[in-house]
């Protein structure tokens, strides 16, 4: 499960061999003298420095059609994942290739607390590149995606965080992404909206595009996804039938949760014995590989 050798045919995203790792302050050691002095010291600017694995050889490749979910822990590496493939950091090592420029989506992206849903529609379209006649055109359809009714006409900072969670996503959707990387941004919405929203994102799987999903409610992945990878410790686990691996997620995180290490280790020690590495192949990459003859490129600040 999660085994293959992948090349670029019919693919829109390549990563290959990818890890990230970053220096951060720790006050482990000083805290563990116990005490006031220990406080204090732990508050100082020369503490130890520590080195994070947040993502540690991770291979895959999506395609065409493909809505693939990301299931994992808080500090699994998921949230790393998804700003590498979308260009915002770069890898220590490894190669990310696209085949368009990824659309992130989250639940900070950045809309202004002081303008109208209204003017913030605006001004997001216009800054994924569509003109102001399109931005104009987009309008209606991206309120009615929204559907927040009459509070599009507020300012965004009276919005609750599943009011701006759905104009976000409305917002992304209208451009027509290639490959949109949501970022928890679904979590907040009724069961209306994960309707609507389904919908919208089968429609863009059917014009041949691909759509990432990070969720913590694993549930959300095995109804929405075609296909899932569950990572931990910023590895590959699983990666398969988004059912399959969603399911075997969450009964791994219920054993943790209910205190059961040794059952919980026991899954993931089994989980792990089952995956076989998954190869990409990148030759040539700057040259185009699949039947569209599209251009394959790294992500904007990425490098290999």
């Amino acid at each position: 499960m999660g085994g293959q050798n992948d090349t670029l045919q019919g693919t829109t995203v390549a990563v290959d061999k990818v890890s990230v790792r970053y220096e951060t302050s720790s006050s482990e050691a000083y805290a563990s003298g116990g005490g006031l002095r220990g406080r204090l010291a732990s508050a100082l600017p020369n503490r130890n420095r520590i080195t994070v694995n947040a993502l540690r050889g991770v291979s895959f490749a999506a395609r065409h059609g493909e809505l693939i979910g990301i299931v994992g822990q808080n500090g699994s590496g998921k949230s790393t994942l998804l700003r590498m493939m979308a260009g915002l950091e770069a890898p220590t090592t490894g190669t990310i290739l696209t085949s368009s420029t990824p659309i992130l989506l989250g639940v900070n992206a950045a809309l202004i607390p002081d303008l109208s849903g209204v003017e913030n529609v605006t001004l997001g379209c216009l800054a994924m590149g569509m003109t102001p006649d399109e931005a104009e055109a987009a309008l209606p359809e991206i309120v009615e995606l929204a559907g927040i009714g009459r509070s599009i006409y507020r300012p965004m900072r009276t919005y609750s965080s599943g009011m701006g969670a759905r104009l976000r996503f409305a917002i992304a959707v209208s451009a027509r992404p290639e490959i949109l990387l949501i970022d928890e941004a679904l979590s907040t919405g009724d069961a209306a909206f994960m309707e609507r929203s389904k919908d919208r994102m089968d429609q863009m799987l059917k014009d041949a595009g691909t759509v990432f999903l990070v969720s913590h409610a694993a549930q959300t992945i095995e109804e929405l996804c075609t296909r899932a990878i569950w990572i931990h410790n910023g590895e590959i686990v699983l990666d398969g039938v988004a059912k399959t691996i969603a399911r075997r997620y969450r009964l791994w995180a219920w054993k943790v949760a209910k205190h059961k290490p040794e059952e919980a280790d026991r899954l993931l020690k089994e989980a792990l014995e089952e995956q076989v590495e998954t190869r990409v192949l990148l030759t040539k990459p700057w040259e185009p590989r699949d039947d569209n003859h599209r251009q394959y490129h790294r992500p904007r600040h990425a490098r290999g």
